[in-house]
């Protein structure tokens, strides 16, 4: 990937991804929020409804809702359909539980809306940076 810029993050659950960015303004809920079947976004008011986060970085200021949300991202990373990444804003505990246990990449950053411009993301959490294209 042809970097064009780098974000530094805080490293929450370790590990490397990469792929196209999809990002949302608002918060997600993975419990109602995210079809544990398919990955596809079905939360109603989400500018990002009706979009699969199978494979994408996904990026979105926190998590909102029930624990069982972190169950939900565990099912998704079971059924294939999980995110490569998450990065968000604030580290909500049911988001922070379900990265844990899918072991999806987890960083945080000061303003997710930065990274809602680019295309492509590869997450190193070795090193705790978001480069972007």
């Amino acid at each position: 990937m042809k970097r064009t810029a780098a974000v530094p993050g805080r490293v929450i659950v370790h590990g490397s991804a990469s792929g196209p960015i999809l990002a949302s303004s608002q918060p997600i809920s993975f419990l109602g929020g995210v079809d544990p079947k398919t990955g596809v976004i079905t939360q109603r008011e989400s500018p990002i409804r009706g979009r699969d986060i199978t494979g994408k970085i996904l990026v979105f200021p926190h998590g909102r809702g029930s624990t069982v949300g972190s169950y939900v991202l565990y099912a998704l990373a079971a059924k294939g359909h999980a995110p490569a990444g998450i990065v968000n804003e604030r580290p909500d505990p049911v988001v922070v539980v379900g990265a844990i246990i899918a072991d999806v990449p987890m960083m945080i950053v000061d303003d997710v809306g930065s990274l809602a411009h680019f295309q492509a993301a590869e997450m190193d959490c070795d090193s705790g940076m978001i480069y972007l294209r």
